[in-house]
């Protein structure tokens, strides 16, 4: 499949759909041979929203499943031919999650836990987001199966990076996550992170407002 195909698909998964993309999911194909299987088998979602429209559509029916993977070679080749963010336009967000995990706050693996919160400069998303992924995929946060997903939102100010973990109140994984976090983006030591329940986000419904700042 060509790039380009691959973006007006997503492009045009936007505010009109009607029905939730949720239920489209599939399974990953099993590494063939030669192939290098990953910890975990991950899914991509791909969401587009018009900032402020007041409709009745839920969070779900905005949520485009892309694709499943589950080896290095079947990453590469999912990832080769969808956009970069800072290619994305308007209120979009690309969804990583270990498959079987919903990007929802109400799933049952994120709903006692929350996110690490990096809000990025523009022309910063595309580095950090694959800087991002990879840590992940190869494993390099060592907390078991705490993680659960990563999403970067391409906003209009700014872009943000927000990564997922299944236990908000286990505090020294936590901090753990967001020291490994540091280091993989090479974020300087005094960066101010965000950190927010999934708890708190279901009262308020927002991801990124009222959140707890931490050095």
């Amino acid at each position: 499949m060509k790039m380009t195909e691959t973006r007006l698909k997503l492009e045009d998964s936007g505010e009109d759909d009607e029905g939730s993309q949720i239920d489209t999911f599939r399974p990953a194909p099993k590494p063939g041979p030669g192939e290098h299987p990953l910890q975990f088998n991950y899914s991509i979602w791909f969401s587009k929203r018009t900032p402020g429209n007041k409709t009745s559509t839920t969070f779900g029916q905005h949520l485009k499943f892309v694709a499943s993977f589950a080896s290095v070679e079947q990453f590469w080749a999912v990832y080769s031919h969808l956009a970069r963010p800072s290619e994305l336009t308007g209120h979009s967000d690309y969804h990583l999650f270990k498959e079987g995990i919903r990007p929802m706050w109400e799933d049952d693996a994120n709903k006692l836990g929350g996110k690490w919160i990096i809000r990025l400069k523009k022309g910063l998303a595309s580095r950090c987001w694959e800087n991002l992924v990879l840590a992940m995929l190869g494993e390099q946060f060592v907390v078991g199966e705490e993680i659960c997903g990563a999403v970067v939102s391409v906003r209009f100010q700014d872009d943000i990076l927000s990564l997922w973990n299944r236990t908000a109140s286990d505090q020294a994984t936590t901090i753990r996550i967001r020291d490994t976090l540091k280091r993989v983006l090479h974020l300087p030591s005094n960066t101010v992170m965000e950190y927010k329940t999934h708890t708190d986000s279901l009262k308020d419904h927002s991801s990124f407002r009222n959140t707890d700042k931490f050095r």
